[in-house]
């Protein structure tokens, strides 16, 4: 707090969430100047092999955090199946292939493919469904001890997706994954640093060079800073409902 009692500086999170804590990045950034364009953004921790307790307890710590999963599921697929388990389900004109899309994605997802032309992976047919109970776990946890955790961004946590943050800031979205291409992830740390020379890596940029669970993390917590200061894609009116069931995914706006 400044003299004057207003918030000058916060910290944020951001955790790319695999199905096992091995596999998941985390990261927590500081902000010394929140409302100054030259503000320092600096990497204070970043790790990889963040479990449940690791992940709750930096979440109730911080002023926001960003989750690189989905936060939930297509209504239209959580009735189907539900139909489906009760023998109520009613018979389809068609099964073909758009029948299906319209179960397997959520709203944000079509939202985010208008947006930025990036396809978010489906929660209802790929393998990241796994990550996404493990998410729901943690939600129930989170929810157990009183810690605001609205699906739609108006709590403590945002969805994000970095594939679709990189294309709206214009950087390389695709082909930065897996060891092969740690030079690739090089370049996309250099396009980085110079799209936001506030961030200060502070001895983190070579282990976002050499993983890219650690790099997601911290792009994770870079798009939940730019939610939080109002510079991301909202819910529209319409859809604000559906978010708080199927998760939203928060874009920035590339001003």
């Amino acid at each position: 707090m400044d003299t004057h009692g207003k918030k000058v500086g916060m910290r944020v999170a951001g955790v790319d969430l695999a199905a096992e804590a091995n596999r998941t990045g985390l990261a927590i950034l500081s902000i010394d100047e929140l409302h100054a364009l030259n503000g320092r953004i600096r990497i204070d921790h970043l790790l990889l092999g963040a479990d449940d307790d690791a992940i709750r307890a930096t979440i109730a710590q911080v002023d926001g955090t960003g989750i690189d999963v989905p936060l939930g599921w297509p209504q239209r697929f959580v009735e189907f199946v539900s139909d489906h388990a009760s023998g109520n389900l009613a018979a389809p004109e068609t099964t073909d292939r758009e029948w299906r899309r319209g179960l397997a994605l959520r709203e944000t997802d079509r939202f985010v493919q208008r947006c930025t032309g990036v396809w978010p992976l489906s929660v209802a047919t790929e393998r990241i469904a796994y990550a996404a109970m493990r998410w729901a776990g943690i939600e129930a946890q989170l929810r157990a001890e009183g810690v605001p955790v609205a699906r739609d961004g108006s709590g403590s946590v945002y969805e994000v997706y970095p594939a679709a943050a990189l294309k709206a800031w214009g950087l390389r979205h695709r082909g930065y994954k897996g060891q092969k291409n740690s030079e690739v992830r090089h370049q996309l740390v250099d396009d980085l640093s110079a799209k936001f020379p506030n961030l200060e890596w502070n001895g983190h940029r070579d282990f976002c060079v050499a993983d890219d669970n650690a790099l997601d993390a911290v792009l994770a917590a870079s798009i939940a800073l730019e939610a939080y200061l109002g510079r991301c894609e909202p819910a529209p009116a319409d859809l604000k409902s559906n978010a708080l069931r199927e998760g939203w995914i928060w874009v920035p706006r590339n001003d």
